[in-house]
């Protein structure tokens, strides 16, 4: 049955769509060349000008120079791939309305000018990245809020449970892949009895995302049972040939005080119900107050601008159904990372973290494909001697963007990074602590896709108490993971030239 599900899929579908749409074109093309020397010389005219313009436009260096060598590799048709394939960005219609709806949400939103004074006062280095965030994802630091660090997803999933028994107005949900399970029924058998009890439940699920997990009819049934439900960025198949900018952000959201995020979707596989890659090994972060109605007006920007709600924003307030004041624990800044923009929020954010340490910077996450400058930030620090580590995952999910993560050990270990693999399983966690005192938990893989082309989402803390949790929790870890040395990276020279071609190819995937 299974196997059958996957043959009728809409990918696979798609798949021999794009090929034999491929195939034709090709073929056509080197036809229309062969009788015609004008056309075939028109078309390297075009590859020619085209380069010329990938040099010029701005845009990640290494995402131009794979171009730039297809291009030259088939000048005939490589301008023509470009045109068709080299734009990575939303498209105009996902652009105008997510425009749109951001620019309406945030616009009564505004940094605590009080709230900043003091951060800089203690740090103004600090200081500096709050701003930056709020300049470019604008979303402000907060106080008045608590922060609960989880180092494995069946603690929170143990916790989500509980708050959401506890929810009373509304439950947000959004997340990149949903799939049936013990973790998602038992979840869904809450949120149809909250809806059932008048609570409102919205949810929002990535299309591509959880393609292979979910029946097509997932919509109409939540639907049916009271859960207002919407897939983003639906997968047409034929009309759907480039599937990028996907929603990758995992949000719960609850009555407006409580809000959930980190690399746990909602499969058996987060709480180790089941066993894909061996132990999974994630990171999650709880927060409560006032910092969680950033989070809110993330989830509503995607929802209002495909869904026609008359909602009123002050209703969904942290202080709304929660009148007592909220603890504060240090300073927390929830952000996005959009593709909408030409800001690489999240890469600045991890090298800015990389740039300011003196101490150290542990770092987990589940890939390393990583450009010129996150290499370049991740070598400096440690040759200015700060302690920076890296774990990845033992037992991989995709064997070639393994290969591809392990490509870039050698430069690093040189470097003074040290690097583990999480031999009991697979690391799926993306998190960032840095001397004690500041932190990122949230979504953000360290690859092409999670930089560049997907919205993210994360949290920006500075001298919470869950920094020093985490900052525990890593050096537990790496206790159960296989330190690599330079004497273990031994590549034979056809392996080598493998890697170069991974590479070139890895921010066009």
């Amino acid at each position: 049955m299974k196997y059958l599900k996957i043959f009728i899929s809409k990918i696979l579908l798609t798949a021999a769509l794009f090929i034999l749409q491929l195939g034709w074109s090709l073929f056509f093309l080197v036809r229309l060349t062969e009788y015609s020397a004008a056309v075939s010389a028109v078309f390297r005219i075009l590859s020619i000008l085209i380069i010329l313009f990938i040099i010029i436009k701005e845009d990640n260096s290494a995402y131009k120079i794979g171009w730039i060598v297809l291009i030259m590799a088939v000048p005939l048709f490589g301008g023509l791939f470009y045109l068709f394939f080299g734009n990575k960005r939303p498209t105009r219609r996902l652009r105008g309305q997510l425009e749109k709806e951001h620019r309406r949400l945030i616009s009564g939103l505004s940094q605590d000018a009080d709230v900043m004074a003091e951060i800089r006062n203690r740090d103004a280095r600090v200081a500096g990245t709050g701003h930056y965030l709020y300049r470019k994802s604008d979303f402000p630091v907060y106080q008045n809020t608590a922060t609960d660090y989880y180092k494995i997803g069946e603690d929170m999933f143990a916790d989500m449970i509980s708050d959401l028994e506890e929810a009373r107005h509304f439950i947000f949900m959004e997340y990149f892949i949903i799939e049936e399970g013990i973790m998602w029924n038992r979840i869904l058998a809450i949120l149809k009895r909250k809806a059932a009890e008048g609570v409102e439940v919205r949810l929002i699920y990535d299309d591509v995302g959880s393609l292979f997990n979910l029946p097509a009819s997932f919509a109409r049934e939540c639907e049916a049972q009271g859960i207002k439900c919407m897939a983003f960025n639906p997968f047409i198949p034929l009309f759907s040939l480039v599937i990028n900018n996907r929603d990758h952000r995992k949000i719960m959201l609850i009555d407006g005080h409580t809000a959930y995020t980190g690399g746990i979707n909602l499969a058996d596989e987060y709480i180790n119900a089941v066993t894909r890659y061996g132990h999974w090994k994630d990171t999650g972060v709880r927060i409560k107050g006032d910092a969680v109605w950033s989070f809110t007006l993330m989830f509503l920007e995607i929802w209002h601008a495909f869904r026609e709600e008359k909602d009123v924003l002050a209703n969904f307030r942290p202080h709304v159904f929660h009148p007592a004041e909220f603890t504060t624990d240090g300073y927390v800044q929830p952000f996005s990372d959009s593709p909408l923009d030409e800001e690489t929020v999240g890469e600045n954010l991890y090298i800015d973290i990389l740039n300011s340490s003196c101490h150290y910077v542990y770092i987990f996450t589940p890939y390393l494909v990583i450009d010129n400058e996150m290499k370049g930030a991740l070598s400096m620090a440690a040759k200015r001697g700060v302690d920076v580590r890296l774990a990845v995952p033992g037992i991989p999910d995709k064997k070639l963007v393994f290969r591809l993560t392990r490509s870039y050990y050698g430069p690093l270990i040189r470097s003074g990074v040290r690097v583990y693999e999480y031999t009991p399983g697979f690391m799926h966690a993306k998190s960032i602590v840095c001397d004690d005192e500041t932190a990122v938990v949230g979504t953000i893989n360290m690859d092409y896709r999670s930089l560049y082309l997907h919205f993210e989402c994360g949290v920006y803390m500075y001298r919470t108490k869950m920094i020093a949790d985490l900052k525990a929790d890593f050096l537990e870890t790496v206790l159960k993971c296989r330190q690599i040395a330079a004497g273990d990276i031994k590549t034979s020279f056809p392996g080598r030239l493998f890697d170069s071609l991974l590479r070139l190819a890895a921010p066009l995937l």
